[in-house]
């Protein structure tokens, strides 16, 4: 990038314009010879750096600045490209999870993180419903449809599948596995 600048530079000097790819653009002797031939002071054509001066005082700075011109790609991200929602979509066959990405019409991710922030704010019934309900609990999906249609207060949610899953490669691995339910 610093080459860049100095190619840059010397261009604007020249009045000329050069295309420089990203791995085989111009070398440094390349560019250093660019910068001998424009009227730059000699100290700039041979470090491609110039002295700048304070504009409260007038003195120059202790240390030489590179200064030039650089050319810079435009990142096209656009916020409607990008936003995404949905209500129902497909589920993993495995986990009965959200599958994940817009491709794919999935659902949006709750990292470890997230879940955090959630867990510090205090928001305990948010956690629940988004790491159940709205995550792999398969029959707590359709219960808490039918209480929403109904306007009924949803019914407390079941085991995730995601912990069947764990349970199911742990009982491969020789394990017996069993989840002991306290009636409230």
């Amino acid at each position: 990038q610093i080459l860049e600048i100095h190619l840059g530079c010397a261009c604007h000097e020249l009045g000329i314009r050069v295309e420089s790819p990203v791995f085989d653009g111009a070398t440094e002797k390349e560019v250093f010879e660019m910068l001998g031939e424009t009227d730059l002071p000699e100290r700039s054509k041979r470090t491609g750096k110039s002295i700048l001066f304070d504009g409260r005082t007038g003195e120059p700075f202790a240390q030489e600045v590179t200064v030039g011109y650089v050319y810079f790609l435009k990142l096209n991200h656009l916020v409607a490209d990008k936003m995404h929602a949905r209500s129902t979509g497909p589920y993993s066959l495995v986990t009965q999870q959200p599958l994940g990405g817009k491709a794919q019409h999935g659902g949006q991710r709750l990292g470890e993180m997230e879940v955090w922030a959630l867990e510090a704010y205090g928001a305990a019934h948010t956690l629940q419903e988004m790491l159940t309900l709205k995550s792999d609990d398969v029959l707590g999906r359709r219960e808490i449809y039918e209480s929403v249609v109904k306007g009924l207060n949803p019914d407390p949610p079941g085991t995730p599948e995601s912990f069947k899953v764990l349970v199911r490669e742990l009982q491969t691995l020789g394990l017996h596995v069993s989840l002991d339910q306290d009636e409230e």
